[in-house]
């Protein structure tokens, strides 16, 4: 930190907060990062976060953005499944974090739910204070039932549709789709199914794997996107907006990229537990038990303590951060050495290229070309 600062880098401070609200879910996912993977910490932790501790949240929150002197913040509820937790307490919760935020600084509120417990009555509180809601489905019913079942095995595909067609009837609530690459599935097909609920934006991620556990299709995942992106390009207007797609696109022409999958931005997020422990994105989760953690909590600890944790400093340094072979790639400022989590190697820790590197490497020249032949036009005139 001290060859850091002198060097005048400072850290970029907190800007998304991740609230787990609930820590079990009513689904059984086998891809999950929380619960089927390697970090098993939720067995430990309170089911439900109570008043107190999201008050401290909140406080903690409020007293990070009166620091910075932020305009804007943003929280998203979480879990697990976070309408376990009920519309009375969400409702209580959110107020709460309203009431947080110093002078100046607006708090948008979002929601990441399977969707499964959405309802009139839940929908109309959540759309009551101002929540934008996401969704995770992964395509048509046959391919997200193979991934997406309750505990008892059956598919949760008919109660998502249920509420994504109550959803789609709410204007300004509906905030997009989550959807996990599967090169099993159609990704034609898989695009067009989620486009029929006219979701204002879809995030498409690579399943939370590392160099212990790497996938085993070669550049299959890769080449899957690369077929939506065609897709979705060379559509007649924007049917939606796809945030993988736009910041690659943005990149390549030179400019930023808002997502953990591509870029070199700092990243600005902390996760808050429903025990209150102050951790890093929880994807990390899919690398070893620990790894997202930082020994903070909101009950002892600011944001700016979360800001000097060397994972989050790492997050933030840009190419410094990244394994010698990535700061040599020609694509390095596009790919940022991919998503955080996909880098870990079992004893060498992050300071590797993501293990899906041969997909961005697809992907990224594939929107390179289709770019490049676009504008060629325009540069000859």
């Amino acid at each position: 930190m001290g060859r850091l600062r002198s060097s005048g880098w400072r850290p970029t401070p907190l800007r998304e907060f991740v609230l787990k609200v609930h820590q079990r879910c009513n689904l059984a996912c086998d891809y999950c990062y929380v619960y089927e993977l390697a970090d098993q910490s939720w067995r430990d932790r309170p089911r439900v976060i109570t008043p107190a501790l999201w008050r401290a949240a909140a406080r903690r929150i409020g007293e990070h953005a009166a620091q910075h002197g932020l305009d804007r913040v943003h929280v998203v509820l979480h879990g697990g499944e976070p309408l376990l937790a009920g519309t009375r307490r969400l409702i209580s919760l959110i107020g709460d974090l309203r009431a947080a935020m110093p002078s100046g600084c607006r708090l948008t509120v979002g929601m990441q739910t399977n969707g499964v417990l959405l309802d009139d009555a839940m929908l109309d509180a959540l759309a009551g204070a101002d929540v934008r809601i996401g969704v995770s489905v992964d395509g048509v019913e046959e391919d997200h039932d193979r991934h997406r079942r309750f505990r008892d095995g059956g598919g949760s595909y008919r109660a998502v549709e249920k509420a994504l067609r109550l959803l789609g009837a709410r204007k300004g609530v509906f905030a997009g789709l989550l959807c996990t690459v599967n090169p099993a599935a159609d990704a034609v097909t898989t695009y067009e199914s989620l486009l029929a609920y006219a979701p204002p934006e879809i995030d498409f991620l690579l399943p939370h794997t590392n160099w212990a556990n790497p996938p085993a299709t070669g550049r299959a995942h890769g080449a899957w996107l690369t077929e939506v992106f065609d897709r979705w390009y060379a559509a007649p207007r924007q049917e939606t907006r796809i945030r993988l797609f736009e910041d690659v696109m943005s990149l390549v022409l030179g400019g930023h990229g808002r997502s953990e999958q591509a870029g070199l931005s700092p990243v600005a997020v902390a996760v808050i537990e429903t025990d209150g422990s102050i951790e890093q994105v929880d994807s990390l989760k899919s690398a070893y038990p620990g790894a997202a953690g930082t020994g903070l909590n909101v009950l002892t600890d600011s944001f700016d303590a979360a800001l000097r944790h060397p994972g989050i400093v790492a997050r933030q340094i840009g190419v410094e951060a990244l394994a010698e072979t990535c700061q040599q790639c020609p694509i390095h400022r596009v790919c940022g050495g991919g998503h955080y989590a996909h880098r870990f190697r079992p004893g060498e820790g992050f300071r590797n290229p993501t293990v899906y590197c041969e997909d961005m490497r697809l992907l990224i020249g594939h929107i390179s070309r289709r770019l490049a032949a676009d504008l060629a036009p325009l540069v000859t005139l």
